[in-house]
């Protein structure tokens, strides 16, 4: 995996096992990042990842401008993996070590931009943005293969990359 545009342009990223987590393709990614700066301007700005896998949302935020980014991440051998990919930059998201619902909730920073891709099929995703509510004070992003209840936010926008759903909320 490659970091698809900013600062770090072209810097590889190492991904865990495929049964451990789900890349997001720099397809998605770059339409992910595409859309939201015809949203909102990066600068100043901060980005939560609430399941980090690889860590390279994070990198590709901090990468295109956001001033801070924080990442999620549980599963021990992806946080090995993290952690050798934010070696290798100056500049690289907060590792918070943990579950997601449990974490989210209790952070005391407030996030521009929040970024929800849970194990599809998990039943997580309600539970995702529910954990978010007092943490999120603008975009919430969820990458998703089925319909999900939003749950008191208002969908803004919706993208299809094939079978992969990309909703933005507020």
């Amino acid at each position: 995996m490659i970091i698809t545009a900013g600062r770090y342009k072209g810097q590889k990223i190492t991904a865990p096992d495929e049964n451990i987590t789900r890349p997001t393709l720099s397809k998605v990614r770059m339409g992910i990042f595409n859309t939201l700066q015809a949203m909102i301007d990066f600068e100043g700005k901060s980005f939560l990842d609430m399941y980090a896998g690889s860590g390279i949302m994070g990198l590709e935020a901090i990468s295109r401008g956001f001033e801070t980014a924080c990442a999620i991440e549980k599963n021990p051998k992806a946080v090995n993996i993290i952690k050798l990919n934010y070696k290798k930059f100056d500049k690289h998201p907060r590792l918070i070590i943990g579950d997601s619902l449990k974490v989210t909730p209790r952070l005391e920073e407030k996030f521009d931009v929040i970024y929800i891709d849970p194990p599809y099929f998990s039943g997580f995703y309600e539970k995702s943005l529910e954990a978010v509510k007092e943490v999120a004070c603008g975009i919430v992003i969820l990458e998703h293969v089925n319909d999900i209840e939003f749950n008191g936010y208002k969908l803004i926008k919706q993208k299809n990359y094939g079978d992969k759903i990309i909703s933005f909320l507020n």
